[in-house]
């Protein structure tokens, strides 16, 4: 592959650059991965990516790349899809509820496979909430399968399931800029199309490319605005929640718009102490879980099978939640 040709076809700023096809961005970000272009390189085709913003082909070229390179995981026995939870930003201002939403899911009989990273600068991760709150995280692919299979959850750290992405995150420490990996693991399938992603971004316009690229990819998934880059619903406002699947979209709920009347009970800080104690709380039914969060789970419910409509979905997680109303 002749790199330098690439860096100049995509290098020449927003509005001079040419888009790669699909399958170009494939065997690009293919080599990529498997090490095989030099860190200078490597560098130039981030920033270049960066400064003309890659397009839905590239994105699924790059999807592509990434997926076919992931060790494959089976799907659990039983007619449920297991939800596959990506969880790459962590708790900087309010408390990171992925994990709540992981465990919740669990006790409705869902298989769950949370992936992320150890560490996120400084913010407080779901890996670190999990190990306060007792779920160590798996120490091999194996052990992983074991977990779902016969726990029902499993917390897998991204450098065991996609070491060459976990390489390209990294390049933002050196960088100072996020890159196309950081949108790539959020979009992951180690199930091979078998599972239901929890897709979320932050900004609109990344909403709008994950939405492009997982209906092209004929994805199943719940798209949603994440809080602070998580996947779970905002506590205090429901983001709209839209399910993707056979190359569709619908919107399951419309995003909340009007000023709230209670605020919700939550943790008082985002540390993982804090965070687990709030948590084990709401298990316990001593503190209610936050209405978007139970629309979250309702759309979870139903887009994975454990239930056949949305209103079954709801009236099931208001009867499990303590009669939390959720329409």
């Amino acid at each position: 592959m002749d790199l330098a040709a690439v860096i100049r076809e995509i290098g020449r700023g927003a509005t001079g650059a040419r888009d790669m096809s699909c399958a170009e961005a494939q065997a690009l970000y293919g080599a990529i991965l498997d090490g095989e272009v030099p860190d200078l390189e490597q560098g130039a085709i981030a920033i270049a990516l960066r400064m003309k913003t890659e397009t839905v082909d590239e994105m699924v070229g790059f999807l592509a790349a990434a997926n076919e390179r992931l060790p494959g995981l089976a799907r659990p026995p039983g007619a449920l899809r297991p939800v596959l939870i990506p969880t790459y930003n962590g708790a900087r201002r309010s408390a990171n509820l992925t994990p709540l939403l992981a465990l919740r899911l669990q006790r409705f009989g869902v298989p769950v496979l949370v992936h992320g990273v150890s560490d996120d600068y400084g913010r407080v991760t779901s890996e670190q909430i999990f190990a306060e709150f007792g779920v160590q995280a798996c120490a091999s692919l194996a052990q992983a399968q074991l977990a779902i299979d016969e726990y029902g959850l499993a917390y897998l750290p991204l450098p065991l399931m996609a070491p060459g992405l976990d390489r390209q995150l990294a390049l933002r420490g050196r960088l100072g800029l996020r890159n196309s990996a950081h949108s790539l693991v959020k979009m992951l399938d180690p199930f091979r199309g078998e599972a239901l992603l929890l897709a979320a971004a932050t900004h609109p316009d990344y909403i709008t490319s994950m939405r492009a690229v997982l209906t092209t990819v004929g994805a199943h998934a719940l798209l949603l605005r994440g809080s602070e880059g998580e996947p779970f619903a905002n506590p205090r406002r429901r983001p709209q929640i839209e399910h993707v699947h056979d190359g569709v979209s619908d919107i399951l709920f419309e995003a909340e718009r009007d000023s709230l009347r209670v605020l919700p009970q939550l943790p008082d800080n985002c540390d993982a102490g804090s965070t687990v104690a709030w948590m084990q709380r709401v298990l316990a039914g001593e503190a209610s879980l936050p209405a978007p969060i139970a629309n979250q789970l309702a759309c979870c419910l139903y887009a994975c099978g454990r239930t056949s409509t949305l209103n079954q979905a709801k009236a099931l997680v208001a009867v499990e939640c303590a009669g939390l109303a959720t329409a």
